[in-house]
């Protein structure tokens, strides 16, 4: 497996603008999947983002990464990329003065409202280069984690029809998809006082708007009245067929990310207890698949024609 030994030092001697400025280098701490550093120079700070170490197996294409990156920022949603060294897949982008988001901070008053107009900027701008899709991702990651001997939840694979099945009922009635982050976590979502920021657009795709809500839902760990919050923002009503589909999402989400944290505990060297994840995520995961509440949301998706919104 491939390795990460590219050093912040290599990075900033092919910058010839840094050359003999004596930049001040300050590690960035929280990321899951990368290395980053805050580095100032003459007055201006920007952050260099490293990938890590077996993030190849996670199915990140760091071309498109860049593309929708620099697509996001064109929407303004996002700090834009100074440099890029394609060899090194090392990024380069201008450093916001903001506060990173965290659980709690992102449960505070109005925050699902201020997450889902930032959203609706993010996915009414340009077109990402790919489309991201977590019914074929699940798919991949389960071929790698045979490829590589991964264990998983001794269960998973037995409730693989039951996700075939809400693929299914999404197909019935599919959307248009639009620019999406994927990846929500409260660490890739910044606050400056006035706006929300998105960072680390490694997952990004054109996607299905419904998982985006859902997925963000689920990494923030909301509670029922901020998924409706969020859903009412987006949409203008917590309409009970994208409130299913965004329920649907937040349970795919656990179902994808269960194998993303288990071939993170593999391959990542990063200090980070990946199994608790797999652990936690599939819980929740399994007890959603067995719950009632499972069976309505198919129904609703199943049973009825989608609410048309107007003027997003």
């Amino acid at each position: 497996m491939k390795t990460t030994t590219i050093s912040i030092d290599q990075v900033i001697d092919r910058i010839p603008a840094w050359s003999g400025r004596s930049p001040v280098v300050t590690p960035l701490i929280g990321g899951l999947t990368n290395q980053a550093y805050r580095v100032a120079v003459d007055g201006h700070a920007f952050v260099v983002r490293i990938p890590g170490a077996g993030t190849e197996w996670l199915a990140i294409d760091r071309g498109n990464e860049l593309h929708n990156t620099r697509a996001a920022a064109e929407a303004g949603v996002c700090p834009r990329v100074v440099h890029h060294f394609r060899d090194l897949n090392v990024l380069v982008l201008e450093f916001i003065p903001a506060e990173t988001m965290t659980l709690e901070s992102m449960r505070g008053p109005r925050m699902p409202i201020r997450l889902a107009q930032v959203l609706k900027r993010l996915h009414a701008g340009p077109r990402f280069l790919h489309d991201f899709d977590m019914f074929e991702l699940t798919r991949r990651y389960l071929r790698i984690t045979r490829e590589l001997e991964i264990p998983i939840p001794d269960d998973y694979v037995r409730y693989m029809p039951e996700v075939e099945r809400i693929e299914s009922a999404f197909s019935r009635h599919p959307v248009p998809t639009v620019p999406c982050h994927n990846d929500l976590l409260a660490g890739n979502i910044l606050d400056d006082g006035r706006r929300l920021w998105l960072i680390d657009f490694e997952y990004s795709g054109n996607n299905d708007p419904t998982f985006e809500l859902g997925n963000a839902c689920q990494e923030l760990e909301y509670d029922e009245p901020r998924v409706q919050e969020m859903c009412a923002a987006y949409f203008g009503d917590a309409y009970p067929d994208k409130l299913a589909r965004m329920k649907l999402n937040i349970l795919m989400s656990d179902v994808g990310w269960t194998l993303w944290a288990a071939i993170q505990w593999k391959v990542s060297t990063i200090d980070f207890d990946f199994w608790s994840w797999v652990d936690q995520r599939w819980g929740r995961a399994r007890a959603a698949l067995n719950s009632p509440e499972y069976r309505e949301w198919l129904h609703v998706l199943e049973s009825s024609e989608p609410t048309a919104v107007v003027g997003r």
